[in-house]
């Protein structure tokens, strides 16, 4: 072999290793902007939806579209209420309305509006607003057109082979219950078939007052089951491969 051929060798093999050791984490659906302009950001966060929902395992990343609720009582003035065995469908659906990012100010913002369902078994004990609850069943919650806004404060750090990483300190959210909650709940009033659809009816027809009854600890829930899924995706894969914007000193 001549002495060309083994330095051509040695330089596909040098390159070969350099590209193992800098191979691209993060998957393809990610279209990093060049600029924090708010078109690209809208663009890219509307092409990544999608599949970042339906979850990452190679990157330990769960699904969010489904995802899945094992259990969570939720403690009300008056009743108690256990949602089991949920599930929370819609998400990759979502329209994504507004993405600003100011990196030098550790600012994240994100509206998005979407139909959510969730189904599940639930069991309610107590006092519901003006009617007395003892039911077990299955149920079924469908948002319509509900606008959430996410106000993320973020932080910089690096990984063990050095690579800068977002991160996320802390975050503030607002929900707005969008134009319509319609509910599907079986068994409200355990063998009183004709009680439970009055009271079914009732509470569709006074869904804004239900909902804001006992609506914000699902909602928190759900928030705080984003936010977690996210901060393992940005732990796997590292700032430059999410923003081709020169990362801030920190």
């Amino acid at each position: 072999m001549c002495l060309r051929q083994v330095l051509l060798l040695t330089v596909v093999a040098l390159a070969a290793s350099f590209g193992v050791c800098d191979a691209k984490i993060a998957p393809d659906f990610i279209h990093p902007c060049n600029t924090t302009e708010k078109a690209c950001l809208i663009k890219a966060t509307r092409d990544a939806i999608p599949d970042f929902s339906k979850g990452l395992p190679e990157l330990g990343v769960p699904s969010l579209d489904p995802f899945i609720i094992d259990e969570l009582p939720i403690q009300l003035p008056g009743v108690k209420v256990t949602f089991l065995e949920g599930k929370v469908t819609g998400l990759r659906k979502c329209e994504v309305l507004n993405v600003e990012a100011y990196v030098e100010k550790n600012i994240f913002l994100l509206e998005v509006k979407c139909n959510i369902t969730i189904k599940g078994k639930y069991t309610a004990v107590g006092r519901l607003l003006l009617f007395p609850i003892n039911g077990e069943g299955d149920s079924k919650i469908k948002i319509t057109n509900s606008v959430i806004k996410l106000n993320i404060k973020t932080k910089y750090f690096k990984d063990a082979e050095g690579r800068d990483h977002f991160g996320i300190k802390n975050y503030r959210y607002t929900f707005d219950y969008g134009e319509k909650i319609h509910y599907v709940i079986s068994n409200l009033f355990k063998g009183n078939a004709e009680l439970s659809n009055t009271v079914l009816q009732f509470l569709n027809e006074n869904w804004r007052a239900v909902t804001e009854e006992f609506g914000k600890p699902v909602v928190d829930y759900a928030m705080n089951v984003t936010i977690e899924t996210a901060k393992k995706f940005f732990d796997a894969v590292p700032y430059d491969e999410l923003l081709y914007v020169p990362i801030p000193k920190y």
